[in-house]
């Protein structure tokens, strides 16, 4: 009887709890894996909605410039039109220093501070920009297409070795600043002589500057096309220069240069704002 009434006893407890804890356990799977389903999508939401960690921003470029120079208004303009992360420092009267001569012997402006240069610094407004736009991918302001980037080079370099020359020889006596070695305003020359120089390069401007029209140019609206490249903002700058001897600008000279202005905004206009006050200057002291 024992024996019968403990086997019957084990039965009984045995059955009725393995089902509910069986059952539980069975609920208890279900809801997991519906937490599980609803937890997923939860989580995904969450992810995309959390804001993305940004990347450290690398310290950018360091420009030494001075503030009334078109050579030194191109780089500034093309930093800010590229929208490239840049200090600059105003080196005026710095450039003939120990510091400076140590790291540029040339003492020129502009002048830029990068680590991936060899020597750590580049001087030269159109050797800047070719590296900065090389540098950071700029195809917009200098194509990689080889023939539309000789265009673009062939245009800087024909302003710096023909155009250039003659707005300097024409505005510097103005500006005041020395001309080259050599030149006639850096000579000891009777003031008759600088003056006849001075207006014999200035009318030697037109000449190469139809050719940044009819050629370079060729009935597009800027030299890099329907944008401005870096040779339309290194001859937009020069042209700056030539309001010093109120040199008369042919109308599409004009218009193309409102035209890069409009086109870049405060990237273009904040620096020759600079070079603007500068000439404004010359001319009132001039006058008094």
């Amino acid at each position: 009887m024992a024996k019968a009434a403990t086997k019957g006893t084990k039965k009984v407890t045995a059955k009725p709890t393995a089902k509910p804890a069986a059952k539980a356990a069975a609920k208890a799977t279900t809801a997991a894996k519906g937490a599980a389903k609803v937890a997923k999508p939860a989580a995904k939401a969450m992810a995309k909605a959390a804001p993305k960690a940004k990347p450290a921003k690398k310290a950018g470029v360091k420009l030494s410039m001075l503030r009334p120079s078109v050579n030194n208004m191109t780089v500034r303009v093309f930093t800010r039109a590229a929208g490239l992360d840049h200090s600059e420092t105003d080196a005026w009267g710095l450039t003939r220093t120990p510091e400076f001569l140590a790291r540029n012997p040339a003492h020129l402006t502009p002048m830029i501070e990068d680590k991936g240069l060899p020597r750590g610094v580049l001087w030269e407004s159109c050797a800047i920009m070719q590296y900065l736009a090389n540098k950071h991918g700029l195809d917009k302001f200098y194509p990689k297409a080889p023939a539309k980037r000789a265009m673009v080079d062939s245009a800087m370099f024909y302003l710096v070795g023909t155009l250039y020359p003659y707005v300097a020889r024409a505005t510097y006596p103005a500006l005041g600043f020395p001309q080259y070695a050599g030149e006639v305003g850096h000579s000891d020359a009777h003031p008759d002589r600088k003056s006849e120089a001075q207006k014999a390069a200035a009318a030697a401007i037109a000449e190469p500057l139809e050719v940044f029209h009819s050629f370079f140019r060729d009935g597009k609206p800027f030299i890099g096309g329907n944008n401005p490249s870096i040779a339309d903002i290194r001859l937009a700058a020069t042209l700056e220069f030539l309001a010093v001897i109120d040199y008369a600008l042919p109308k599409w000279a004009k218009d193309y240069m409102a035209a890069i202005e409009k086109k870049l905004g405060k990237a273009y206009a904040e620096p020759a704002g600079d070079v603007r006050g500068y000439i404004a200057h010359v001319k009132s002291q001039a006058a008094a």
